[in-house]
């Protein structure tokens, strides 16, 4: 699965970037139409400790699928993003398949 990674006014790390990309690279196991993946990192107001923004959009067939989340790190936003994803992965094939 092709994943682009662009981190906003920051550079990503090699250790943050395969941690993405191990979490996106479970996803067609769910389902076999997923095309690639593209995600954003922000650091947003630097004042509040939830900062760290993760985006990602799933490109599957005839459908893109968009999570945002935010939390204190990336790791962490990361995770809430590919469960949100995960869900609307199984919901899109069951509906594709009419259950």
């Amino acid at each position: 699965m092709n994943t682009k990674i662009n981190s906003v006014h920051f550079k990503a790390d090699k250790k943050l970037e395969t941690f993405i990309k191990e979490k996106l690279d479970k996803m067609p196991s769910i389902y076999d139409g997923v095309i690639g993946s593209e995600v954003t990192l922000k650091v947003e107001n630097a004042e509040i400790s939830k900062n760290k923004l993760v985006e990602i959009r799933l490109i599957i067939k005839g459908y893109d699928l968009f999570a945002k989340k935010q939390a204190k790190t990336f790791e962490e936003a990361t995770d809430l993003v590919s469960e949100a994803l995960k869900k609307q992965l199984i919901r899109h094939k069951e509906k594709i398949r009419g259950i």
